[in-house]
């Protein structure tokens, strides 16, 4: 099988070329800078322009490409990067696509989006069925998800794979904290009672690798662990797993002026959201749990 894979360098993204290229599939990593090698081809998202000959053929796409939404302050410059690196490369990846012959089309789109599209959830379990909350997060995955309509009305099987809270010791929300856990400096955000939807690095791969493979699988689907957590006893799980205490409270007021906008969308908000589809196709989690989760990990 041949996939071609945007957002390489990304958490993600490595992980997931990793595990193709160990199970001997062929991978096409597209990079926006120079090629170093003949598993990678230069693309500029931002021109809206792609040599088709690097999609015709091939299996599978995968788009995890994007700026990453939590890296930096939300300042109006970074809010504008956000939006547009995702839908300049999703654009870039449907219209390509689109202009393929038929016989030359990759069978499925992977596109990588977000369960920011449900906003503020409360205490309210919500799965795929579940309508679109009000902010800023929500309006990027709205936009995100319709860029890639005209490859799904082209008749690619295109799959929104709407991730949680990627939980890895190298990066990533727990890689940013996990010095200060371990120092016994860590803690809950704010009140501790929102809810986290989180899901393993390892089944977060397993299964965007079982999103490529199942035909009969299209549409958002939501790649979050089946049980999700509050902040505080996500933070207490990972005090348990290094062996340190996590008593610390990271006041709201420090964390908005620290993150803008993020804190009250991105580490404030409270989003329960279970995996409805990917559990009725029939994948199975190695990592339910939160506990299990960070043991193995750390």
């Amino acid at each position: 099988m041949k996939v071609v894979i945007t957002g390489s360098s990304g958490l993600i993204g490595n992980a997931l070329v990793r595990s193709l290229a160990g199970d001997g599939h062929e991978v096409l990593k597209l990079v926006r800078r120079d090629p170093r090698g003949p598993d990678e081809a230069s693309w500029d998202p931002s021109s809206r322009r792609l040599d088709s000959s690097l999609l015709a053929g091939a299996d599978a796409v995968v788009n995890l490409a994007g700026a990453g939404i939590g890296d930096k302050r939300w300042s109006d410059d970074y809010k504008k990067l956000v939006l547009d690196s995702r839908i300049d490369a999703t654009s870039t990846i449907v219209t390509t696509l689109t202009g393929l012959a038929a016989d030359q089309r990759p069978a499925v789109l992977v596109n990588a989006s977000a369960v920011g599209y449900y906003g503020e959830t409360k205490e309210e379990a919500v799965d795929e069925t579940g309508a679109p909350g009000e902010g800023f997060l929500v309006e990027v995955v709205q936009q995100w998800e319709d860029a890639t309509r005209p490859a799904a009305d082209a008749g690619v099987r295109v799959v929104t794979a709407r991730s949680g809270i990627v939980l890895s010791a190298e990066g990533g929300a727990l890689g940013k904290v996990l010095p200060l856990f371990k120092l016994g400096l860590g803690g809950k955000l704010g009140s501790g009672r929102q809810w986290m939807s989180w899901i393993a690095l390892a089944d977060e791969i397993a299964a965007l690798r079982f999103l490529i493979d199942n035909n009969d699988v299209s549409g958002p689907v939501n790649l979050t662990a089946p049980e999700p957590v509050r902040n505080g006893e996500y933070t207490k799980a990972i005090g348990r797993a290094v062996h340190r205490p996590a008593l610390a409270v990271v006041p709201p007021i420090a964390l908005r002026a620290a993150l803008g906008g993020f804190a009250d969308e991105g580490v404030l908000v409270s989003q329960r959201v279970l995996p409805s589809k990917l559990e009725d196709a029939g994948f199975s989690f190695t990592y339910a749990d939160v506990d299990s989760a960070l043991a193995a990990l750390l």
